[in-house]
């Protein structure tokens, strides 16, 4: 190999980054910084204090899909979608964890169920609604393969939580043992998860659509990636600490909390990568982030985090109230009603962004 491709090989350091990305990770350093002041010198307001552990969170979630981008840029688009995507989870099992231990089930379960929303939801509609408005037909195409599984998983997932529900809406016999069921069934679906990630990364797929080269230096950027996982650590327990008091000074419910705000800190700026993707017509790369976000949440975070718990304060299960059942279930069916052919319209990424927009509606008024 030559002395330039072995230099293209290995990248760069800071120096690798363009001048924006070096002030906004300048940025996110003062943001973690002014956060865990917050947290721990008194007279803090903690609304101040959650505000400030919002944007840290936010900012080491980009710090997380910027690493693995670079990464991922080394190996091909799905191994690379999946790599983002499993890394890019860390804040939101932190997040259940810390929100667990503080008994804040509430919170610790929208906040799974608000991640896949966000994804299957808003950040997917956004997506196509970029990859359409590019094209000259009005038509976003993508290979069907990875949406059609995003719906089989979320339908797996949502067999137990269904299941769950109706046993303790009827106070069915089994709704006395949904932890011994949860966990089961949490086992079984990391199962089915193992087995259909074995075989997507496995297989063959799409031609790359270039997606340039490494700027960073694979020491430099796995360095960043543990930096910003375990800054994502502290982070999000400094985030669940000012919670509470944030949301009874401004009456919000834990439900909103958990859907929108922490979902939405912890995914959209993090995978807003994609929606630029999209627009520059690398349609492939764009769906896979996204959608293989959505499959791990839903098959692989939720369960691992039902066996997890098992450690912590409270137990979390697949038993939630009604009216999310309807709307993981509505969902599945959503995303593969509009994407299953490999196509979509703008006109049906509008569908999914109002989609979110309803149950964000529906999360401000539960409890």
């Amino acid at each position: 190999m030559s002395a330039t491709g072995k230099a293209e090989q290995r990248g760069a350091g800071l120096k690798g980054l363009t001048r924006t990305e070096r002030v906004v990770l300048i940025a996110v350093g003062l943001a973690t910084v002014a956060a865990g002041i917050a947290r721990y010198a008194h007279g803090v307001s903690q609304i101040l204090a959650f505000v400030l552990a919002t944007i840290a969170l936010a900012g080491v979630a980009w710090v997380v899909s910027l690493a693995t981008e670079e990464v991922g840029l080394r190996i091909g688009p799905a191994q690379a979608g999946f790599l983002q995507s499993t890394v890019g989870n860390l804040p939101e099992f932190f997040v259940v964890i810390f929100a667990l231990n503080a008994g804040e089930l509430v919170v610790a379960q929208t906040a799974i169920l608000g991640s896949i929303f966000v994804n299957a939801l808003l950040l997917l509609g956004l997506v196509i609604i970029a990859g359409a408005t590019r094209s000259r037909e009005g038509v976003m195409r993508f290979s069907p393969r990875l949406p059609n599984d995003t719906a089989t998983l979320m339908l797996v997932a949502t067999f137990i939580i269904v299941l769950d529900g109706l046993a303790t809406a009827v106070h069915d016999p089994a709704s006395h043992h949904i932890k011994t069921i949860s966990i089961i069934g949490a086992v079984a679906i990391l199962i089915v998860y193992g087995a259909w990630a074995r075989q997507y990364l496995t297989s063959e797929q799409p031609p790359s659509e270039g997606g340039g080269r490494p700027r960073l230096s694979m020491t430099f950027s796995i360095g960043l990636l543990v930096a910003a996982g375990t800054a994502a650590a502290f982070v999000s327990d400094w985030f669940v600490h000012a919670l509470e008091p944030t949301i009874h000074t401004l009456h919000i419910s834990r439900a909103f909390a958990g859907l929108v705000i922490v979902a939405i800190a912890g995914n959209a700026v993090e995978h807003a990568a994609a929606i630029v993707l999209a627009g520059k017509g690398r349609a492939e790369l764009a769906i896979s982030v996204v959608k293989n976000s959505v499959a791990q949440i839903a098959a692989f975070l939720y369960p691992l985090l039902v066996l997890v718990s098992l450690l912590t304060t409270t137990q979390l299960t697949f038993s939630l109230a009604p009216v999310y059942i309807g709307a993981l279930f509505g969902t599945a069916v959503i995303v593969w009603q509009i994407t299953g052919d490999g196509e979509a319209t703008m006109f049906e990424g509008a569908a999914l962004v109002a989609s979110f927009v309803i149950l964000a509606t529906v999360a401000a008024f539960e409890s």
